[in-house]
């Protein structure tokens, strides 16, 4: 069984599609996926199909979306598969659970190549680093759980992947600038800036990508944008970190150099306190 929640829920076995069309079943396939090999308690699942307004019926209609999700993946195993629906989707004390291989969702394959991305690059592995970081990027294809209408359980979930995505972005775009990639990040930056338009880090990854890049003016500018917005925003001023990169860039402090600038940081830290 094959499973995808980085963009539209897909979930295939011996490549027969298992989604089912209605909007709970496939809460519950999205629910039951993100937590592989575990059971998923009753009253978690019970709290994202209804919230804590539980019909009358809630249990014995969660029955019925269990059994209506066996059987699409009884229909995808076959008759002569060697186990059934029900050991896949097996039931247990309290729960429900998926039994398949982590691996077999892309959320887990996404997880385990952020890890090993943000180790290498924080042993300095920057080459390596960006490989396994632009890996695990490239297993999205769109928000998460786009095209399920999520509820409460769900919507921690997808705001937990979402992050875990940004953060990802933020250090491969880290390890490319410690690469000399700066050219190659600027578009990327403005892209990720106007979907995250208060978010520090990447202003002042595009600010060094700009500096280095011969656009002083452009990276000065950045910064003004972003103070002007937090200013009419939240009546703050930027961080004092950004503040000394915007003072540095004035004074074109050597640290700014791709040579000379510390190698095992990220471009948010160089002029951390």
């Amino acid at each position: 069984m094959k499973i995808k929640v980085l963009g539209a829920l897909n979930a295939e076995v011996n490549g027969l599609p298992v989604v089912p069309t209605a909007g709970k079943p496939c809460q519950i396939l999205a629910l039951l996926a993100l937590h592989p090999g575990r059971i998923v308690p009753v009253p978690t699942l019970m709290e994202e199909l209804w919230g804590t307004e539980l019909p009358k019926s809630a249990t014995t209609t969660l029955q019925t979306y269990i059994l209506q999700l066996r059987r699409r993946l009884g229909t995808a195993l076959g008759p002569d598969a060697p186990g059934s629906a029900k050991d896949v989707l097996a039931t247990r004390y309290g729960g429900y659970m998926l039994q398949v291989p982590s691996e077999a969702v892309d959320a887990y394959r996404f997880e385990r190549l952020a890890t090993e991305g943000r180790q290498a690059f924080e042993i300095g592995e920057d080459e390596r680093a960006a490989r396994l970081l632009r890996e695990a990027l490239d297993l999205w294809h769109g928000p998460a759980l786009v095209d399920v209408a999520v509820g409460p359980v769900l919507e921690i979930e997808v705001l937990r992947l979402e992050q875990s995505r940004l953060v990802t972005h933020e250090r491969r775009i880290d390890a490319d600038l410690r690469l000399g990639r700066h050219l190659e990040v600027v578009a990327e930056l403005t892209h990720l800036i106007a979907h995250h338009p208060l978010h520090e880090g990447l202003y002042s990854q595009a600010m060094v990508a700009l500096y280095r890049s011969g656009r002083q003016a452009a990276a000065l500018s950045v910064y003004h944008r972003l103070r002007k917005r937090l200013i009419d925003e939240l009546g703050v001023e930027p961080s004092p970190q950004l503040q000394r990169m915007y003072q540095a860039m004035l004074s074109v402090d050597s640290r700014l150099d791709l040579d000379s600038a510390p190698q095992r940081t990220s471009t948010f830290d160089l002029y951390a306190a």
